[in-house]
């Protein structure tokens, strides 16, 4: 049952493969092979080597980096990742000292970022071409965005690239970063992502937003929050031959006098472009529309135990016989899976706090996150395909789960085992639901109670010497 006899992790890159019990049988299997991993490493000039007495080759390190972004607490350490590479290499007639990180550590940061960005967005566009027509809307992929921010360890690198945020004490808060993500509505998985200070000059989520607008599909339809609508970004999508789908921001007056209408509460009404903004320059203003012609919806939403909610879409969907008003709305309310996609990377998968301690390894960090979350994903598809449920059913914490368990089993059994472990993953995985609830309200509040832990308000190092020099703790509560 358990692989013997071998000088080497099996098959390479296939280790990574079996790790998530991933059948070639399995629909969505060819969106990622062995042969493209490879692929994708000498595009990026990584030597794939299996010499003798190489331990930390691309698949190994791969392997391990992957598995401290699925595992949490204390199994996300270097050290508990060369423990689990040990394992392995003892099942197959290796042995390596599992009692120092280092050499794993050197080999992870030598591990290109771009190789797993584009393992990373390679998976994601082979899934969103191989998905059914009927996960599509009236044909077309929609691809929703949203943005977030994450902290990491306070060191000085860290700091100069990311700084803190503005109204803190030096040294008393995080270093703080900001993303900006693409999601497939039809896959779930994360298509680019954009990374950049908190604050500053360009560091803004639109601004963000902007450095994406190459990567996304064509004829794809972008479901965006209000923070995004305004004239720029919507012009920059009709540019790009791409349709959006957005709320109506509070600071845009609502003038309908002379709006064309179109149907009950539906109109067309004409922006008109606002005057320079200081971070654009005078070329590119004068080569945006003067006009644009968009779409305005007015809809209600019923919530049971509320009153109803009027919500104000704006859409570049101009044809209201195709793509009717009550569709619209429809599928604005969809957006919210982009809200549940980053809670599952930052709170399912612990990505809110970092653990890298350079700018470097913190991107690198983010991206082999991101790259597990779309293995996750895979996987949800498959089990939503056997299944015949809509993947956004099934509860993404319950595969995370049973990836975790299954980490380094699929890489010791046999075929025939692994054959029997897909069944039961797939199986039990496509059993376990979560509801579909689009307006659930949830208090954000804890009913355990923290410990009385007091908050820093000097530096550590600061507290160390004012306590080394009186001798008195100067957090410790005075009786």
């Amino acid at each position: 049952m358990f692989i013997s006899g071998v000088t080497s992790l099996p098959y390479r890159f296939q280790c990574i493969l079996a790790s998530l019990q991933l059948s070639d049988s399995l629909p969505f299997t060819d969106t990622l092979s062995q042969e493209q991993i490879q692929t994708v490493c000498a595009r990026h000039n990584v030597p794939i080597r299996d010499e003798e007495g190489q331990i930390y080759d691309p698949s190994t390190t791969l392997w391990g980096f992957l598995s401290q972004v699925i595992h949490r607490k204390e199994n996300r350490a270097c050290l508990a990742a060369v423990i689990r590479i040990g394992k392995i290499l003892l099942l197959c007639g290796r042995s390596i000292c599992t009692s120092n990180s280092g050499a794993y550590c050197r080999a992870r940061k030598e591990l290109p970022t771009g190789v797993i960005v584009d393992l990373t967005k390679e998976l994601a566009a082979g899934c969103s071409e191989s998905c059914p027509e009927d996960w599509l809307w009236f044909g077309r992929p929609i691809e929703s965005v949203d943005g977030t921010t994450v902290t990491m360890p306070d060191t000085a690198a860290n700091r100069e690239a990311y700084p803190q945020l503005p109204g803190q004490k030096e040294g008393l808060g995080f270093p703080i970063a900001r993303l900006v993500a693409v999601f497939s509505l039809a896959t779930g998985m994360l298509r680019n992502l954009a990374m950049g200070r908190y604050q500053g000059k360009q560091t803004g989520e639109t601004a963000l937003l902007r450095t994406l607008m190459g990567g996304f599909r064509p004829n794809s339809i972008v479901l965006m929050d209000k923070l995004f609508s305004n004239y720029w970004t919507i012009s920059d999508f009709l540019a790009s031959q791409l349709d959006v789908v957005t709320l109506h921001h509070a600071s845009r007056s609502l003038d309908l006098t002379n709006a064309t209408r179109l149907g009950p509460n539906d109109y067309l009404v004409t922006w008109y472009r606002p005057g320079r903004p200081e971070w654009m320059d005078q070329a590119i203003y004068e080569l945006i529309p003067k006009t644009l012609v968009v779409r305005i919806i007015q809809g209600q939403i019923s919530k049971p135990g509320f009153r109803v909610q009027t919500v104000t879409i704006v859409t570049t969907l101009l044809d209201a016989t195709k793509y009717r008003s009550d569709d619209v709305i429809s599928l604005y309310r969809q957006r919210w899976n982009v809200e549940l996609n980053i809670r599952a990377i930052k709170v399912q998968m612990g990505m809110d706090e970092l653990s890298c301690r350079t700018p470097d390894m913190i991107e690198k960090e983010i991206w082999t996150c991101m790259l597990a979350y779309n293995l996750i994903r895979l996987k949800l598809l498959h089990a939503a395909l056997k299944s015949g449920v809509p993947h956004l059913s099934l509860s993404f914490t319950y595969c995370l789960q049973t990836v975790a368990a299954n980490w380094m089993l699929g890489v010791a059994v046999s075929p025939e085992m692994q054959e029997i472990l897909y069944e039961a993953d797939l199986n039990g995985i496509g059993k376990r639901r979560v509801g579909n609830r689009p307006d659930r309200i949830e208090p954000r509040a804890v009913k355990r109670r923290p410990k009385p832990t007091p908050f820093l308000t000097m530096s550590r190092a600061e507290a160390r010497s004012l306590q080394i020099a009186t001798g008195v703790d100067p957090f410790k509560k005075k009786k």
